[in-house]
């Protein structure tokens, strides 16, 4: 089926191009959503007269959502989850958590404009990018972390196993120590029975 996209659709192409793709994808999704029209000759002139007019409102929505992206760019949110020790999640984190943690923070951003490259299923910090408008995306930071104290310490560059780690060495020198001034005592009780 050929169609005539109304806006920039992404692996697709421009605003008025007319490009031929599988039916269930233009009855399913372009055409419901107002993205494209059927291209038959009344659609391509009804196009033609509209096109200055959809233009000027794709550069308004484009310089809109730059605006938003300009302010949304590099921020960092903390979504907080349960994990195991290895730092594996109970699940995993979604679009809709991730819309939630910038809602939160005072920013409108809806489930279906993010993009998660890999299912995030482990703490720690995760990019993910915002897709405002066809021409306009923004990098956010996801704060992976089981408490707030965690996701703090995560924020300053460590890690949970970089955690893990110290606390275990931690617990190996305290042991260590331990048996030293229990040697050490013993030794003393050895000198005085001599």
């Amino acid at each position: 089926m050929q169609v005539i996209l109304l806006e920039r659709v992404a692996k697709l192409g421009q605003m008025g191009e007319v490009v031929r793709v599988k039916e269930g994808y233009a009855r399913n999704f372009l055409l419901p959503q107002g993205k494209a029209l059927r291209a038959s000759d009344a659609n391509i002139k009804a196009f033609e007269t509209r096109k200055v007019q959809l233009e000027a409102q794709n550069a308004e929505t484009k310089t809109e959502a730059q605006k938003v992206a300009d302010k949304l760019d590099g921020q960092v949110f903390v979504v907080i989850r349960s994990a195991s020790d290895a730092g594996a999640l109970y699940g995993s984190v979604t679009t809709r958590d991730a819309a939630e943690a910038a809602t939160e923070a005072g920013f409108t951003v809806d489930r279906r404009q993010i993009v998660l490259g890999n299912p995030i299923k482990d703490l720690g910090m995760h990019e993910v990018t915002i897709v405002l408008h066809p021409e306009v995306e923004a990098t956010i930071v996801l704060n992976v972390a089981r408490s707030a104290e965690e996701a703090e310490l995560q924020a300053q560059g460590k890690s949970i196993q970089d955690l893990a780690a110290e606390a275990d060495a931690e617990a190996e020198f305290e042991i260590a120590e331990l048996f030293d001034d229990i040697g050490a005592a013993n030794d003393d009780g050895d000198d005085d029975r001599n």
